[in-house]
């Protein structure tokens, strides 16, 4: 259980920046929140969407993001964002951004003009 205040990889203070960190470097969790910003999606399309990752590793993925108050269960059994997982949805914009920009610039030879 990642959480802010607590130990976790990397830190032995638990800082809210590193349990983020903690909680956003394991694998699929970023995606996971990726896929869930335009609304609710069931657990096997969310599957699909996350290139047919194994059921056991989505479910582990999900428990952290619930725990985590990211992510929550509809009735449906639809999961959707919460209130603090459109925030850290917010906060990928500016790293989307970026990653255009790096990805234009990798694809220039150096040297070339842009």
């Amino acid at each position: 259980m990642v959480r802010p205040g607590k130990p976790v990889r990397g830190s032995s203070t638990g800082r809210p920046l590193m349990a983020a960190l903690d909680l956003f470097g394991r694998r699929w969790n970023l995606r996971i929140v990726w896929e869930l910003r335009d609304g609710a999606v069931g657990f096997r399309a969310l599957q699909q969407r996350c290139d047919d990752m194994s059921s056991s590793v989505l479910r582990q993925r999900l428990n952290e993001l619930l725990d985590a108050r990211l992510v929550e269960q509809l009735p449906d059994a639809a999961y959707t964002l919460t209130e603090l997982g459109h925030g850290a949805y917010r906060a990928l914009r500016p790293l989307v951004r970026w990653s255009g920009e790096w990805a234009s610039t990798v694809a220039t030879p150096p040297g070339a003009s842009e």
